[in-house]
């Protein structure tokens, strides 16, 4: 996917594509629209960078039963 916007609704943002996937990332997170898996790639993170930011902003982890059930997946899988 790709999002163009115009200069001048960036203009003095300082806005790197990098951080522009950060950012979506943060905020489908915040709104409980992905996961923290989905959203740390989005964002071209691993997790523990994620959720280090994640703290930095003081933005809360949610965690529910789905999303243990996914982590338990990849520890079976990699084990």
């Amino acid at each position: 996917m790709q999002i163009a916007f115009p200069d001048e609704l960036t203009q003095g943002l300082d806005l790197t594509p990098e951080h522009a996937r950060l950012d979506l990332a943060l905020g489908l997170y915040a709104e409980r629209r992905v996961t923290l898996r989905r959203a740390a790639k989005i964002a071209g993170m691993v997790q523990s960078a994620f959720l280090r930011k994640l703290g930095e902003l003081r933005i809360p982890m949610h965690y529910d039963l789905s999303e243990l059930e996914e982590d338990l997946l990849v520890v079976r899988e990699t084990a």
